[in-house]
């Protein structure tokens, strides 16, 4: 019986790899015959499972909560830009005054405060801003670790080029997740309030109350290129805003939030059970959904490559063959693992040498 392969590397890839835009390959989701849809779709659900999509999706919602507090230190760094940080800290209290209890107000009212008339606050939130977005890039590690099992390649890019690629597209994510937050926040009481202490009228509002929807949109649309494209070390084709999978991942997840906000309305019972830590379980709940959604599109995206790889008579069936952006961690520890079959095969041999021998002289203890 032959001895199992070792899993294919980015090094043993890039040797063999066609480059991504190769010619052969069709052009257009028109192209692509029936059957190649088929054998997609199957391919899709197959390795959704076999990779445990659902696993990795638990390990990045646990990132992203570790990432909402970032989120939210970018959030008010970016309403500053708009205005002194004393005026718009007086502004979102008033807010806060007009749509929370007076408690609440009250509690958070000194210490913002205190931060924003602070002599060092603007350096305070400097390095918490740096330190927030570090924190935050765990979450884009962790997705691309779960990309690179997606498209079927190990990470090949080295500590620097890894960690500033990441970090790249932490911050575009988190100030692109901050805006969203933002104007997702300010629309009905709150969106009254924050015409009412701009003095803004209530076409603005009205104008506001519609026109921000598409944009939401385009800036989720954007997240999830930018996601699908940077993180895993796979040379894409090209670069598209829209894929196939993505789309399929925004209606995977509308829907899914459609049909559990429904079930929480109706039938859940978090609070009743779980009391005041019954919302925390829900917004977990969402969380991971919204990551399965994410990971089911880019399954579908890498299948849609092989398929394509296929129909163009590259041997893809076995691996998805794109050539990895680069190889300099792989390539170390490829002979790493080769010096280590080296020496357990050595170790093999020579007890099986011992074992040959007479008795008398080497017999095993």
């Amino acid at each position: 019986m032959s001895e199992k392969e070792a899993p294919e590397t980015s090094t043993a890839k890039a040797s063999r790899a066609p480059a991504p835009d190769d010619e052969r390959k069709p052009g257009s989701p028109t192209d692509v015959t029936k059957p190649s849809w088929m054998y997609i779709a199957k391919k899709t659900l197959r390795e959704f499972s076999q990779d445990h999509c659902p696993d990795l999706a638990a390990g990045l919602t646990y990132y992203a909560v570790l990432s909402l507090f970032p989120a939210l230190l970018a959030l008010v760094s970016l309403l500053g830009i708009f205005g002194q940080a004393e005026k718009t800290t007086a502004a979102l209290l008033d807010i806060v005054q007009g749509i929370a209890p007076g408690t609440t107000t009250d509690m958070i009212r000194e210490p913002i405060r205190e931060l924003t008339t602070s002599p060092a606050a603007g350096f305070t939130l400097v390095i918490g801003l740096a330190t927030a977005l570090w924190s935050a890039s765990g979450y884009v590690n962790g997705f691309g670790r779960a990309m690179n099992r997606v498209y079927e390649v190990d990470e090949g890019r080295g500590f620097i080029k890894l960690r500033g690629t990441m970090l790249g597209v932490t911050v575009l994510s988190v100030v692109i997740v901050a805006l969203l937050a933002a104007m997702l926040v300010i629309s009905g009481p709150v969106a009254e309030a924050v015409g009412g202490v701009l003095g803004l009228g209530g076409v603005f509002l009205t104008v506001w109350n519609i026109a921000k929807w598409p944009v939401i949109i385009l800036l989720v649309i954007a997240v999830i290129a930018i996601l699908y494209y940077a993180t895993p070390n796979v040379q894409q084709p090209k670069f598209r805003w829209m894929s196939i999978g993505s789309f399929i991942a925004l209606m995977i997840f509308v829907l899914a939030s459609l049909g559990f906000g429904f079930y929480v309305a109706n039938f859940g019972n978090y609070n009743k059970t779980y009391g005041a830590i019954g919302g925390v379980i829900v917004m977990l709940l969402w969380l991971w959904i919204l990551n399965m959604s994410l990971l089911f599109g880019a399954e579908f995206d890498a299948e849609m490559e092989r398929g394509r790889q296929l129909q163009a008579g590259i041997e893809a069936e076995e691996t998805i063959q794109l050539p990895p952006r680069d190889t300099k961690k792989s390539d170390k520890l490829q002979e790493k693992e080769e010096e280590e079959i080296r020496q357990g095969r050595e170790i093999r041999e020579q007890h099986s040498q011992d074992k040959d021998m007479p008795d008398g002289r080497n017999r095993r203890q």
